[in-house]
């Protein structure tokens, strides 16, 4: 009975972005996985889009941190203040995960003991129930694919920290591979090459803005430009300039072929059957490298694979992490997805757990 006034979360916790899904309510919350401290004491001073602004700009008794790495939780204490502030931010200051129910998205390839740590933590912080998703699954099923039938279904999600290539089939991920270039990666080789060929020192959020208003896969019918301040290195006194969307064309070209080399991969691995299908239906591609202009004209050009843009590539995640809830009543009449269903056994230690902590 008390399960009807449970709240029910999906939450994409990314590496630069933090999305969260409440069933009922929708896209709550889309704000930057960056916390803001105080070095001396370790107080968090601000997080997400507060704390992304005080980048670059902070005085020494601050600094901004991201509490994950590469897709995986780096400091779990300070990850789990930050989703309290986020829920905070939503539901006001009531105890933050109480009754609540939580499926996190993780990625795939992490270690059981990785994946536990983070259902542990969101128990231990008052959650009535955690459980980790990966993310290729939980956003193909954000995106409307039909992940629990015997189809073949290929994903390529491109966050902050990881690139993620997933062959999904009967609810399941078949087979899949993860890569440490993504987003910010691509922000690091805007900044080496601004200070190489300008002598230029420039900040993550300034590489960003460059490659979000000028990047491009592809060549553009008509070239764009951005000016951009930053600290000359050789006299230290600010200074501007141009840069164009040619010359940070030739930038993707490294981190492409390392996509390139994911996707290739993966068909590789995966069995005849489900190759064809995705050679039939296509690749999902979601997550923020989605909105570089052209990457999937790119990608399909390199491939050969027709590739569909996600109608929603930063909440589709988060969207398929809360979707996963309503599996939850089907699990237990032992239908929806095989690779959730709850052994007895898991069972009856969360509920053995629930009974100690009334």
């Amino acid at each position: 009975m008390l399960g009807r006034f449970d709240i029910f979360y999906g939450i994409d916790l990314g590496t630069s972005n933090t999305v969260i899904y409440q069933q009922g309510r929708g896209i709550v919350l889309r704000e930057p996985s960056v916390v803001a401290i105080r070095q001396d004491t370790g107080e968090i001073v601000a997080v997400g889009t507060e704390a992304q602004a005080m980048i670059g700009r902070t005085p020494e008794s601050l600094e901004i941190v991201y509490p994950l790495t590469n897709g995986v939780i780096a400091n779990f204490d300070m990850t789990s203040q930050m989703l309290q502030l986020f829920i905070r931010k939503i539901e006001g200051r009531r105890r933050w995960l109480r009754g609540s129910q939580v499926y996190i998205s993780v990625p795939c390839g992490i270690t059981s003991v990785q994946k536990r740590a983070v259902e542990e933590t969101m128990v231990h912080k008052g959650a009535k129930k955690a459980v980790a998703v990966e993310e290729p699954l939980a956003a193909a099923l954000g995106a409307g694919m039909p992940v629990d039938e015997p189809i073949g279904s290929l994903v390529l999600d491109i966050g902050g920290g990881t690139s993620q290539v997933a062959v999904l089939s009967l609810g399941g991920i078949v087979v899949s591979h993860t890569v440490r270039r993504a987003g910010m990666s691509i922000d690091k080789d805007i900044i080496e090459y601004v200070k190489k060929t300008y002598s230029l020192a420039i900040g993550d959020r300034t590489a960003e803005e460059i490659k979000m208003r000028i990047g491009s896969a592809v060549e553009l019918p008509e070239e764009l430009s951005i000016d951009i301040r930053g600290r000359d290195l050789i006299d230290g006194l600010p200074r501007a300039v141009r840069i164009t969307s040619g010359e940070i064309r030739g930038l993707f070209d490294d981190f492409l072929s390392v996509i390139f080399e994911a996707i290739r991969y993966t068909l590789e691995h995966c069995p005849p059957e489900l190759a064809g299908d995705v050679v039939e239906r296509g690749m999902l591609l979601c997550g923020g490298g989605a909105l570089l202009h052209g990457l999937d004209r790119r990608i399909q050009a390199e491939t050969g694979v027709p590739v569909h843009i996600a109608a929603e590539p930063l909440d589709c995640t988060a969207l398929g992490a809360g979707m996963m809830l309503d599996y939850r009543r089907e699990r237990r009449m032992g239908t929806g997805l095989p690779g959730y269903r709850e052994s007895a056994a898991a069972v009856e230690r969360e509920d053995e757990r629930l009974r100690q902590e009334a």
